[in-house]
């Protein structure tokens, strides 16, 4: 595309939080569908500069650069939501009374800051964000802004007031930690009064922590400090924490509090349409291609500094061999340039500073664990997160038949690589390739793990389906406009014919989605997991702000961001949405998080659930499968496992954590419960949904066949996947020597 042209871009993704698609009919070329829409554009654009023009809608200089550019976003965003968003929803009273509540969370959500009266005050624009949209003239940001510091600087003195002196844990005080359950505060008493009772119950558990870990009142002499000492010490540690989130907030620029406010504007169409600042649509890209320029790090923040938590194997960094997990980055330069000390530094400026173009060095200033400091020169490279790709392994069923094992973390595809013909990296190529391994080894069932994964581009979606089935639609799309296209599969023959089971939980999203309903619909495989996945049944589209600019002179605010905006909405192939209910699964299992408020039903301004009419489609010809005896049996495997006994006490504990909000701040109750829930950690419990936390141990200096072996062992060790592959044992063995199998 050139630079005249409104970059939608030309592959449909579907992803909660980052997602896009295009808005291109089907049947459209892409050439003519570009030629349509940008002939559109410059005539729109030249009916704007005859008829308005940039000076009717306000647009001369009225302020700061950061205020008229953020005024040009204004007049973008109301533009494209209310002509592209799929509800057409209408910049009203209504919706800015929805946008404002957006906008106070996103403040002061905790009501740690705000009091009152400040929430009063700026309740009064609650019903003119419409107006100043339409105008052009954006005050809330400003007195935001302004209310924020003020107060931020006032509770700044109490925190320290407070964290000056020992706390008294030997009363009997309780904190109510659910802030919906609280009210923003009335005076700086009440405040401070708030605010004494948080930081009690953070030092309190954080001493507890500290007399654990040092061996205080363990008997060893060697390890035990004095109790006022580790108080102290616990004293620090927090007013280290709230001096940097403090000045995090104060150092916050004009552009930060203006990218705040239209992130509620856009937010209060739905829950995944957004602005993406730069930095913002940069991560995205990132997201979906699976790869990035820069070192090869993963960074946390941690106390004020940036530490190395994880090396990502064959980047940069992992070539040079120097940097090591558990250092912390101290100073950053370009090349032989000046140092800039990150300390205290927000991680997203940090990330910025460390991660640039291939070819460039980067001169990190680190102390190590041992207290050393070196100076670490890298060249930034093009660094493939491998984590984010499709992996595959052979499992060993009950019987010791071979199974194969796939899983697809996202529907990744690298859209500038394919935009500009260079082929790149996708998740369908991937897929293939790994059923491809699999079948030379002779496998005789497949669990195709989509547990977790978020969605991403809806051609592989439709593609990976198409693998599985012979020909035949796979999901269907509604537009703002009430049309409905159907996708499908038109490339005859499969990959793989085999019985399968798929694996999903209540983050599989969008794109996981599409894939598990269709496989399910068709009767092509067991669906295994929680009681439904996440809900998310919507098309996004990414608009480049940059190339929309309809005035002229207007360059010099460049770069603007992107708009992520609904524009769409899938329906099965049976013509149910999978927006807001998901897909249920065929074999419900019990899942460790069941009871937390996961899925689109608890998001705000979610679009519901609806039905279409279905299209024609022919079930996979096979054997049948009795999904009735297979529940049956997998209920009793199930109700005989201590792991999935354990997930169901441990599912029973958050429950009832969940409702208890009220927490003591008496140091021997809160002891006890401290005491109780290590020895309910301590038993052995799986991770949340059997998935080991990829990236959480560094393995970075292991070998990559000693990687695919650790890695292939979590699977094998995984709860789920075992019961995926004796609900695969089941099938087989119920249709023993049949060379087709059907789900019914």
């Amino acid at each position: 595309m050139n630079g005249k042209e409104v970059n939608y871009r030309n592959e449909k993704l579907c992803k909660p939080g980052l997602s896009a698609a295009s808005v291109r009919q089907p049947g459209m070329s892409v050439s003519r569908f570009r030629s349509l829409f940008t002939r559109r554009l410059l005539i729109f654009g030249l009916a704007l500069a005859l008829l308005s023009g940039p000076a009717a809608y306000g647009f001369k200089d009225l302020g700061t650069y950061e205020y008229n550019r953020a005024r040009l976003l204004a007049y973008l965003v109301r533009q494209d939501l209310e002509a592209y968003h799929f509800t057409h929803k209408k910049i009203d009273d209504k919706f800015s009374e929805a946008a404002f509540g957006i906008y106070l969370k996103d403040l002061d959500g905790k009501k740690r800051l705000l009091l009152k009266e400040d929430v009063d005050k700026l309740r009064a624009f609650s019903d003119r964000i419409d107006d100043e949209l339409n105008s052009g003239r954006l005050t809330l940001p400003d007195v935001g802004e302004k209310i924020l510091a003020r107060r931020v600087a006032v509770v700044r003195d109490m925190v320290d007031g407070l964290l000056s002196k020992d706390f008294d844990f030997s009363k009997n005080e309780t904190i109510e930690t659910d802030s919906d359950k609280l009210d923003y505060c009335r005076t700086d008493q009440e405040l401070r009064e708030r605010w004494r009772k948080l930081l009690k119950y953070q030092v309190l558990h954080r001493y507890l922590n500290l007399i654990e870990d040092k061996g205080a009142g363990s008997g060893d002499k060697k390890k035990t400090k004095p109790a006022k000492d580790l108080q102290n010490i616990a004293r620090a540690k927090i007013r280290k924490t709230y001096d940097t989130y403090f000045s995090q907030i104060l150092q916050e620029k004009e552009r930060e509090h203006f990218n705040r406010y239209f992130d509620a504007v856009t937010r209060a169409f739905g829950p995944h349409t957004d602005y993406m600042p730069p930095s913002s649509k940069e991560d995205f890209d990132i997201s979906m291609r699976g790869s990035l320029e820069g070192i090869g790090a993963t960074l946390q923040e941690e106390d004020g500094y940036i530490k190395v938590v994880k090396i990502i194997p064959g980047g940069p960094a992992f070539r040079q061999k120097q940097l090591q997990p558990a250092d912390i980055i101290l100073k950053v330069a370009q090349g032989p340039g000046e140092p800039v000390d990150i300390t205290d530094m927000d991680i997203k400026d940090a990330v910025n500073l460390i991660r640039g173009p291939k070819g460039t060095e980067v001169r990190l200033t680190v102390r190590t664990p041992d207290g050393k400091r070196l100076i670490i020169p890298i060249v930034r490279d093009v660094v493939q997160l491998e984590d984010t790709f499709v992996k595959g392994t052979v499992l060993k069923g009950a019987a010791g038949e071979a199974l194969g094992y796939v899983r697809i973390p996202s529907f990744y595809r690298d859209f500038e690589k394919t935009k500009n013909g260079d082929g790149g990296r996708n998740a369908t190529d991937d897929v293939r390739a790994e059923l491809e391994k699999l079948k030379a080894k002779d496998i005789h069932g497949l669990v195709l793990d989509l547990r977790n994964d978020g969605g991403g581009a809806l051609t592989d979606a439709v593609q990976i389906a198409g693998l599985f089935i012979d020909t035949g639609p796979v999901v269907q799309i509604k537009d703002s406009s009430g049309k409905i296209s159907v996708l499908s599969d038109d490339h005859r023959g499969t990959s793989y014919d085999g019985p399968m089971v798929v694996l999903v939980n209540e983050f599989s999203a969008s794109a996981s989605e599409i894939l598990a309903g269709a496989l399910q619909d068709y009767g092509r495989a067991v669906i295994i997991g929680g009681g439904h996945t996440f809900g998310k049944g919507t098309v996004q589209s990414v608009i480049d702000l940059d190339q929309t600019i309809p005035f002229r002179d207007m360059d010099k605010y460049k770069t603007l961001g992107a708009l992520k905006l609904t524009i769409q909405k899938f329906y099965r192939i049976t013509g149910e949405s999978t927006q807001y209910r998901g897909v249920l699964p065929d074999i419900v299992l019990p899942d460790r998080l069941q009871s937390l408020k996961t899925g689109e039903k608890y998001l705000d301004y979610a679009l519901p659930w609806d039905t279409v009419k279905p299209t024609n489609f022919t079930k996979w010809p096979g054997l049948h499968i009795n999904l009735a005896e297979l529940r049956t049996r997998s209920e009793k495997r199930v109700a005989a496992s201590k792991e999935f006994q354990g997930i169901e006490k441990e599912s029973q504990k958050i429950k009832d954590l969940q409702k208890k909000t009220v927490l003591s701040l008496n140091i021997d109750i809160a002891r006890k419960e401290m005491e109780d829930e290590r020895i309910q950690a301590g038993k052995d419990m799986p991770n949340p949904h059997g998935m080991r936390q990829e990236g959480k141990s560094d393995t970075s200096r292991l070998t990559e066949k000693e990687r695919k072996e650790l890695w292939a062992k979590d699977v094998a060790g995984d709860p789920y996947v075992r019961e995926g592959m004796a609900v695969l044992g089941d099938m087989i063995s119920m249709n023993e020597g049949k060379t087709a199998v059907t789900v019914n």
